[in-house]
């Protein structure tokens, strides 16, 4: 099957407008702020779940300053969350800072992208704009392959629609696990071994670790590609994508803000 780049839409523009997209996972928080459907300012930070509305608010007004933005500047909010507890930390910032209440992603926003599965509830909103963004961006068939607390393989069909994926073991929350099992393993720098074949401790954790989750890579592409019967795009993103995308040819197009940009689409598709 061919792979198709859609055409721009001009529907999908937010028309000058400024959009702040929050992105809540279980081991970081995105942040970025579209002037119309230009990122202009893009924040990760670590995940607390036990910071207030209050202090993320004040630790967003102080980065927006550092762009001669502030709460004002916010048109509209989009966010999507994985964290329960953290999704109403953020309704309340929004509400109470910016004045205005959020486009909380879920499967049921209006023109979204269909989902083949069998709990279309199941599935994150992270999931859900990183196949908008591929669809919209960079065309179909495509794998999404996002590196963050679990690496996710999102998959999406010839005709736009989110078929389901894969998910393994983050490369951090492996690496968490073994360190913590294993009671001579000290931590080390994550980062490729010059070969395959280490000659101490250090190098055989960074080959195995890095070498490893490149095969895995591989392997889980070359399998989805078998299953689609098609060559797709393969997009790399989340916050350790820099760790692997850079030995393997399976991934074709690194784009670090993906989710921020499927979020910037689906409020573009939610306007009112």
């Amino acid at each position: 099957m061919r792979i198709a780049i859609p055409p721009a839409d001009p529907a999908l523009s937010l028309d000058g407008r400024m959009l702040l997209a929050i992105d809540v996972g279980n081991t970081d928080i995105k942040l970025g702020v579209f002037d119309g459907d230009q990122l202009v300012a893009a924040w990760r930070w670590a995940t607390d779940h036990v910071r207030m509305a209050d202090e993320y608010a004040a630790q967003l007004a102080w980065l927006l300053h550092h762009h001669d933005l502030s709460f004002h500047s916010i048109d509209r909010t989009v966010l999507s969350s994985v964290v329960p507890s953290l999704t109403v930390t953020f309704l309340q910032l929004t509400m109470r800072y910016i004045g205005h209440e959020p486009l909380v992603v879920s499967s049921d926003l209006r023109g979204n992208i269909p989902l083949m599965v069998d709990n279309p509830r199941e599935v994150g909103g992270d999931r859900i704009a990183n196949a908008v963004g591929a669809r919209l961006l960079y065309g179909t068939p495509a794998i999404v392959v996002d590196f963050g607390t679990a690496t996710n393989f999102d998959v999406v069909s010839g005709d736009g629609a989110f078929l389901g994926g894969s998910f393994a073991p983050g490369i951090q929350s492996a690496l968490d696990g073994l360190l913590s099992r294993a009671a001579r393993l000290q931590r080390f720098d994550l980062a490729a071994p010059p070969k395959v074949i280490g000659t101490n401790t250090t190098m055989c954790l960074q080959s195995g670790t890095i070498f490893g989750y490149v095969a895995l890579v591989e392997g889980l592409v070359a399998r989805i590609k078998d299953e689609l019967a098609s060559d797709a795009i393969v997009i790399g993103t989340g916050g350790l994508v820099d760790l692997i995308a850079g030995h393997t040819r399976s991934i074709g197009t690194v784009d670090r803000h993906l989710t921020l940009k499927g979020l910037r689409l689906l409020a573009a598709m939610n306007a009112p």
